[in-house]
């Protein structure tokens, strides 16, 4: 029998060891868990779900949600829904509302899908004012007297009030509003009206969701007389 000539014997044991390290490679590569210079796409009915180690409903489930409708939809780690997008009915064209929930499951935020704008919460509005003179908020003392007051919790950075004023012939009457004793938005000369938007508070964070009191101040400058100030709109608004 033939021999083979050395180098060749050398060589097969060279390749066999490659061979064997490349296996060893690849049983042993580190899990595919980062995507760099890329996306990652999931088509054809998809989705992508991120399970607790406990069990039970997905912390986190995007994607294929029933029949043809893809949702999303994001719970607590205690399995209580935090936000949704989905509408339930399967079909790929129907609106989808966008819904908050607090820890027990009550729906506290929504927007419109047939019209757009906010569905929940419902927001107060202004209320209808007297329109009889002799029946607004009013005074006929020379020095600053609160004539109206509220109690509102702060949840945007700025607001816009506006209030008409009057004052009897004769005298000159001022407005001014005070947010937690402190003047806001200056002041005006009766029957000027008070139209004023601006940031409520100097620090919004430190005041977020804390009940600020608001008063409608006035005062005869000079005269005799009163001086009349009706509040007429009042709201929240954000900062841009």
């Amino acid at each position: 029998m033939a021999q083979l000539p050395e180098d060749i014997i050398d060589r097969l044991t060279a390749m066999e060891r490659r061979i064997q390290q490349l296996s060893t490679a690849v049983n042993t590569r580190p899990a595919l868990n980062r995507v760099s210079q890329g996306g990652v796409e999931i088509s054809d009915g998809g989705y992508l779900a991120v399970l607790p180690p406990e069990g039970g409903p997905a912390v986190f489930a995007v994607g294929a949600w029933s029949g043809k409708e893809y949702g999303l939809a994001i719970r607590r780690q205690t399995g209580s829904m935090a936000l949704s997008l989905h509408n339930g009915d399967g079909t790929s064209t129907s609106q989808q509302p966008l819904r908050i929930y607090d820890r027990n499951g009550r729906e506290i935020f929504a927007d419109d899908v047939d019209t757009g704008g906010l569905a929940r919460p419902w927001l107060s509005m202004t209320m209808p004012t007297d329109t009889a003179l002799e029946r607004w908020p009013r005074t006929t003392s020379g020095s600053w007297s609160t004539v109206a007051r509220s109690w509102n919790p702060l949840w945007q950075p700025k607001m816009r009030m506006y209030i008409s004023t009057s004052v009897s012939a004769g005298a000159t009457g001022e407005v001014r509003v005070m947010v937690n004793d402190t003047p806001w938005g200056g002041t005006v000369t009766a029957p000027a009206a008070f139209d004023y938007t601006d940031f409520v508070v100097n620090n919004f964070n430190a005041s977020f969701g804390n009940l600020l009191k608001f008063e409608i101040q006035a005062r005869i400058a000079s005269g005799t007389g009163t001086v009349y100030a009706q509040p007429r709109i009042m709201y929240g608004l954000q900062t841009t």
